[in-house]
């Protein structure tokens, strides 16, 4: 089992930037991508961003550019530097684990994340 737990979300005015981290704890050994989805209100969770043990990322779209995600395997942890967020990114923001990519295995509790005009 692997347990996650994000912290970093609040509310941050449009074009503030805004740091998210997720701390892994368990078994770790599986574990090969580590990521971000978000959650809109009665929407299903998409990818933000992830990133392989060995560095490999993928972004959404939204938030190339603007986004970077981070990882310390010394620490297993992951980061999301969100920078000149937008209200359009106002979400629940969930960590998730797994071995393969697009296939999320272990979830965070989420963080909600608000941007403000």
């Amino acid at each position: 089992q692997v347990q996650l737990v994000e912290s970093g979300g609040g509310l941050v005015q449009a074009g503030e930037s805004l740091r998210l981290s997720c701390a892994a704890t368990g078994n770790m050994r599986w574990i090969d991508f580590m990521g971000w989805y978000r959650q809109f209100p009665g929407m299903q969770r998409e990818l933000v961003a992830d990133i392989s043990a060995n560095g490999n990322t993928l972004y959404a779209d939204t938030v190339k550019g603007r986004f970077t995600i981070v990882r310390d395997n010394s620490k297993n942890t992951i980061y999301l530097q969100m920078n000149s967020p937008k209200p359009e990114d106002t979400a629940v923001y969930y960590c998730m684990a797994s071995r393969w990519r697009d296939s999320p295995t272990y979830w965070g509790q989420g963080t909600q994340v608000t941007v403000s005009s």
